[in-house]
């Protein structure tokens, strides 16, 4: 399943060089996550009373083109890896500019995090389905846990 977010950006999206801030960036790829767990059925309440959270080991950004002051954009998630139990997951985000050019990719390597113990967790029976039917990146792999 494909997933893409279209986005009107804000003022406060871009900086003095009158292009998106970089963070801003990384805001909607956050964005486009969270509304990829709700399309799913899975809101934040949900972890919340799961006591189970997503956490981000790493958060990389690969500026390939300027977005400009005024212009809308578009963002997808892609499941980039996984390991065989779901605990981690890495996903890559492509950011459209208006124009449909592909302006950033922004990977995360995450994991599930058991609130209560702060300890990695496997997602509950129920949320185990999460990125089964998610689009795969072409370089897809299986995220190998070491012992």
């Amino acid at each position: 399943m494909s997933f893409t977010v279209n986005f009107t950006t804000r003022w406060a999206d871009f900086d003095a060089n009158i292009h998106m801030r970089h963070t801003s960036y990384n805001d909607y790829a956050a964005e486009v996550r969270l509304r990829y767990f709700k399309e799913k059925n899975i809101t934040i309440k949900d972890f919340g009373k799961e006591k189970i959270g997503p956490i981000l080991f790493e958060e990389n950004t690969r500026f390939l083109k300027e977005i400009h002051l005024g212009e809308n954009i578009s963002a997808n998630v892609k499941v980039l890896g996984l390991s065989r139990n779901g605990e981690r997951w890495k996903l890559q985000h492509e950011v459209f500019n208006e124009a449909g050019k592909l302006s950033a990719v922004i990977t995360v390597y995450g994991a599930w995090l058991d609130l209560v113990k702060r300890k990695l967790t496997v997602l509950p029976t129920k949320f185990q389905e999460l990125f089964k039917d998610a689009e795969k990146t072409e370089d897809f792999e299986e995220i190998i846990l070491k012992k």
